[in-house]
Formats: C-alpha cells, sequence, structure tokens
C-alpha cells in the first residue's frame, strides 16, 4: 500500500538496528518501512505527504514517564514562567510587565521551573524588590518545595493579616510586630504552599481547554509526543478530567496521555481505589487517552515530602496497614501502581508491604513501580528486581542538588539516584522531570543531567561512572518509558509496527557540545504520522496557530520555556515571543520563555505532586 507520509534525507535514529537509516514511511499511524531514500521513496503514492528532512538529525517521540500535564494544562495560561530566565533582574522585569496587564481579581502566579541558581546574580528575589515591581496586583511566587514568596497584595487578598492563624504543617513567617512578612515555608511539608495557591481564581472552562492545547503543543516544541501523567493533589476523577476528555473527543490532543489516579484524601484512599476499580479499568482508552493505573499517591501516611532544606521526615506507624489495604486491592484487580517514595527508609517500608502482598497475591506482571529514589540502597534495588518493578527517575536533582549536597553531603549525591546500577541490573527505568512545579517540562535538561551529571546551576553531582552515554540516556527517554505505561513494543523505537511518532531536532543530539543538548529543540514534532508542531525550515507544516486567552496571560506574551534558538525565531508557534527585557527599548527582539518542573504538593487535605 501507499504511504501516508514518507520523511526522507535525514539521519533518522532509530533506537533499533540498523542505528541510523535516511528515510521512513507512515501508514495509518504506524511505521511501515525504513530504509534508503530509494527503497522508501518507491513507497509513495499519488496522496503520499513527501517531507525532506534536510538532513536533520530524527529521534523518536519522547516519553516523560513521570509529568502532571492535565493539571498542568488546566493552569498554563495563568503562569508567568521564569523557567530557564537567566537573570533575576529579567524575573523581575517579566513580573512587573505581567502585573501591569493581569486584571484584578487575578494573581501573577509563578509556579515552579526555576532555581535560585540558575540566575546570573545566583540568589531568590527579595520581598522589597517583590513589592517594587507589583505594588497593586496580587503576586505568587513559589520555589521549588520549599517557600511562597507573596506581595502585599496577595497577602490582603487571601487574609492573611496580624491575626491570620498559623498553619499546622507550615510557616507563615512574621516580622517583629507579628505582621506576615509575605514568606511562607514549608515545614515539614508544603501544606501551606499549595493551600494557599488554591486560594486564587481559576481560568473559565473554555480558557481552559484553550490552556491545555497550548501546554499540550508547547510540549510538542520539545519532541514530546507521550506522558504517563502521574496525576496530582487538588485532580479528582473523573471531575478534574472533563476539560483533557473533552479534547479527546474533539481529537485536539497533540500528545499521547496515559493516566495515572492519585487519591485525593487522607484515610479515604482504599475507599477512592474501591470506586475508581469499579468504574475503570487499566487500558481504557486507546493509544492517545487512556487508563494507566493508581498513584503517585496511594495512601498519605506513604508521602515523603522532599525539601532537602529540611530534615528527612518520619512516617507513620500506621503506613504499613494503610498500604497493604490498598496494595491488596490493586493486586488482586490487576492494577499497576506507582509510589512517591524519595528516602530508601520510605522504600523499605513499602517494600516490605509489597512482599507481604505478593505472598498472597503475586505481582507478576503489573508494571508496578517506584517514582523518584534518589536515596535508594543496594539492598533495596535487589528487592525491586526480584520482585518485577520499575523504577521511574526525574531530573528533579538538577534543581535541588544544591541543597541535597548541603545537607547530606556530595558523596551521597553521586548516587542520587544509582541510575547505572539500575540498569545493569535489569531493572526497568524510565526517564522524565516531574514537571510542571519543581523542574522543568524540557526534557532535554533531564537528558543533560543523565549524560552530564550537573544540576541546572552548574554543580556536577555524579560521577563518570553514574552518567549515561547519549544513546543510552535516550533510551530511557523513549523505549525505557513505554514499559511503565505498558506500551513496550508500541513506542519508543522507529521500526516497523510501532506508532509513527517521532522529531526531527534543531541540532544534532549525538555530536553537538554537551553543553549544547539543553537547549536543543523541535524543528518538526509528528504524533501517529500526523504534523503537531513545525517551526523554522519546516514552518509550512505546521497546524494553525491557537489563540491564546484570556487575553492578559503570560503565555501571550512570553510564551513558555525561554530559549534565544535562531532555528525557531518566526515559527508558527501559538505564543507570542518577546524577550525579557522592558517592552519599550526592545520591542523587535524575540526570545522564547522557559519550562516547568515536576512538583509534590499538599493541598489542604491533600498532597499534590
Amino acid at each position: 500500500m501507499p504511504a501516508d507520509l514518507i520523511l526522507y534525507d535525514a539521519k533518522i535514529a532509530t533506537n533499533g538496528n540498523p542505528s541510523f537509516v535516511e528515510a521512513i514511511a507512515v501508514e495509518e499511524g504506524k511505521i511501515t518501512a525504513l530504509g534508503t531514500n530509494d527503497e522508501i521513496i518507491r513507497l509513495r503514492g499519488p496522496k503520499t505527504h513527501l517531507i525532506d528532512g534536510n538532513n536533520r538529525i530524527v529521534i523518536p517521540g519522547l516519553n516523560d514517564s513521570h509529568m502532571h500535564p492535565i493539571r498542568g494544562g488546566l493552569n498554563y495560561n495563568m503562569e508567568l514562567r521564569w523557567d530557564g530566565v537567566p537573570s533575576l533582574a529579567d524575573a523581575l522585569t517579566m513580573l512587573k510587565d505581567q502585573a501591569r496587564r493581569t486584571p484584578a481579581p487575578q494573581w501573577v502566579r509563578v509556579v515552579g521551573g526555576w532555581t535560585e541558581f540558575q540566575f546570573e546574580e545566583r540568589r531568590m528575589p527579595t520581598l522589597q524588590e517583590i513589592n517594587a515591581a507589583a505594588p497593586d496586583t496580587p503576586v505568587f511566587i513559589m520555589h521549588l518545595y520549599d517557600r511562597v514568596l507573596l506581595n502585599g497584595a496577595a497577602l490582603r487578598a487571601i487574609g492573611y493579616g496580624k491575626d491570620a492563624p498559623e498553619f499546622p504543617a507550615g510557616e507563615v513567617q512574621r516580622d517583629r510586630h507579628g505582621n506576615p512578612t509575605g514568606r511562607l515555608i514549608a515545614r515539614p511539608n508544603a501544606n501551606i504552599l499549595y493551600s494557599t495557591l488554591a486560594k486564587g481564581p481559576k481560568l473559565s472552562r473554555e480558557d481552559q481547554l484553550n490552556s491545555s492545547r497550548l501546554f499540550f503543543r508547547e510540549l510538542n516544541r520539545f519532541g514530546v509526543t507521550s506522558v504517563v501523567d502521574a496525576g496530582g493533589g487538588f485532580q479528582n476523577y473523573p471531575d478534574d478530567y472533563e476539560v483533557v476528555n473533552e479534547l479527546h473527543r474533539n481529537n485536539e490532543l497533540s500528545v499521547r496521555l496515559a493516566y495515572n489516579l492519585f487519591t485525593q484524601k487522607p484515610k479515604q484512599e482504599l475507599a477512592d481505589f474501591q470506586r475508581w476499580t469499579r468504574m475503570t479499568k487499566p487500558g481504557h482508552g486507546d493509544d492517545f487517552y487512556r487508563v494507566n493505573g493508581a498513584g503517585e499517591m496511594l495512601v498519605f501516611s506513604a508521602a515523603d515530602f522532599e525539601d532537602f532544606l529540611e530534615p528527612r521526615p518520619d512516617l507513620a506507624p500506621v503506613m504499613e496497614s494503610e498500604l497493604k489495604a490498598v496494595i491488596r486491592h490493586l493486586a488482586e484487580n490487576r492494577w499497576p501502581f506507582r509510589l512517591h517514595a524519595t528516602y530508601d527508609q520510605t522504600i523499605s517500608r513499602a517494600l516490605d508491604v509489597y512482599e507481604e502482598v505478593n505472598r498472597e497475591v503475586p505481582l507478576d506482571g503489573l508494571h508496578w513501580f517506584f517514582d523518584h529514589c534518589e536515596t535508594v540502597s543496594d539492598r533495596n534495588l535487589e528487592r525491586i528486581k526480584k520482585l518485577g518493578g520499575g523504577i521511574a527517575v526525574q531530573n528533579r536533582m538538577a534543581f535541588q542538588g544544591e541543597y541535597f549536597v548541603e545537607r547530606y553531603g556530595a558523596q551521597q549525591a553521586r548516587r542520587s539516584p544509582p541510575i547505572r546500577q539500575m540498569l545493569e541490573m535489569g531493572i526497568p527505568v524510565g526517564a522524565g522531570t516531574d514537571a510542571t512545579r519543581v523542574s522543568s517540562y524540557n526534557p532535554f535538561l533531564s537528558l543533560y543531567w543523565l549524560i552530564t551529571g550537573k544540576t541546572v546551576g552548574g554543580l556536577t553531582l555524579y560521577p563518570e561512572n553514574n552518567r549515561l552515554s547519549r544513546s543510552e540516556a535516550l533510551h530511557l527517554y523513549t523505549v525505557g518509558s513505554s514499559w511503565f505505561s505498558t506500551e513496550d513494543g508500541k513506542k519508543g523505537c522507529l521500526a516497523p509496527g510501532q506508532l509513527a511518532d517521532f522529531s526531527v531536532l534543531t541540532a544534532d543530539y549525538f555530536s553537538i557540545p554537551e553543553e549544547e543538548i539543553k537547549r536543543l529543540e523541535s524543528l518538526l514534532t509528528v504524533v501517529g504520522g500526523k504534523v503537531m508542531y513545525a517551526a523554522g525550515e519546516f514552518s509550512q507544516l505546521a497546524p494553525p496557530a491557537l489563540p491564546v486567552s484570556p487575553d492578559w496571560s503570560p503565555v501571550k506574551e512570553y510564551g513558555g520555556y525561554a530559549n534565544t534558538s535562531k532555528e525557531t525565531v518566526g515559527a508558527s508557534h501559538s505564543r507570542a515571543l518577546s524577550v525579557v527585557r522592558p517592552r519599550s527599548s526592545t520591542k523587535n527582539h524575540h526570545i522564547s520563555v522557559l519550562g516547568d518542573l515536576g512538583f509534590w504538593h499538599l493541598g489542604c487535605d491533600c498532597f499534590a505532586f
């Protein structure tokens, strides 16, 4: 049969044998053939769409094994992204300009995706600087899992005055007169940060639809074609899935989503999963949108909050009994599950439960896994391997590494986590970001971290024996991640019969200097044989540009992840590009603005990773 699409004259990395080919043919959303230009062009028909790859590097579509895109999409149009902004001065200029544009009662939100170590100044903004930049518009600025900065207008908007009560988990910093200063400290967890964020206005349903489409297209900009959604606090099923459900019904998803269900209320976790196992089942849906399993929150008593500025939390004694009830129920119903676990102590106690359940209801073949595992021990790696589990790793340490080293030392940081050892043991490993609240959604930051072992601030964490080659890192972000949605063999390689998901990059991932890896983007992203994003020399292939709503959205002015690449300037992307300088002096300059991070979060009555 003639091909629907042929990409030729390219350097196509297959993740298989042969390693590279010149051309690829697609029919009905799947790859049908690979080979030389001459071999594949013979498969064209009168309606075949031919694309000249211009000798560019092509890689399989990237698959983030741990992100929060459904929730991220609902909020994207409200957020001012500081991800990748090079200086604090630039960030404050953006804040000042956005405060002028934002109408009452809306807030300016900077929610994750940045670290003080990315700035030239190597410091946080002060409360005085924030109040000077935005004296009248409420401002909420969250830094990783450790603190929030609020200006005076935000304190007034949410009613945090001298008589504001203390939080049971968190500190409202006060001056010598007892008045809140605007600094909220996560201690011992992030309850105070996320319950405060939840007080802000939300987007309308129509704006949420637009916001989600723009965010998914922003992921396409970086070659992301699939995500395993890890759920999140304040993300109730099925109510908070209506926006993404509508996009799916309308064939408007540009990223494949396999979603996990995240329990929402302490002491009601088993009831949640009992209800959900009656409503749906893993695999329900299609190749674009499907149920994946349970987690990453399974029970609240097993949630170990990772703020490396604070000591490791001790989990409640009831953890084992509560977790066993949920794990047994999931195993009996053959539901895959995932569990957020930063610390080895948490992993040990969870494995005690898993081993006990496994003796009664075998876990074999369930594709269960831990997320994060920054301090996992050799002994627990053996236990995970024996039980058939996997580990999803994310580049959170690229943003928190300096704090980890200060608390636990450089020696412990050398294996945070021990990725090379996991691979040598044959444990399934998938890569990701944990975006959008701490780490950036930009996958090339995560690939850079895996390859160099460096933080965003330039600190080398890992020795050479705990770093990966470029091919190994790419494998984790493609083939590796497919195991975590039980789609291994369906995606991750460019091979006949697999889904036709791939991207054409701005530069040669395999040969450019390491520091250039984090500046890569996609020039052409194809999902299921359809062009979802195109820029630069491929701009004429781009789908219609999307409007941005509401009109004051930061996305309209700044876009998402900051990048000065000339390859993408003028691309047919939905964002309005604007340099991070006062607009009066740089009207004709262009830059996009940075991406975003993974996140863990506690609301009034729920954690929200």
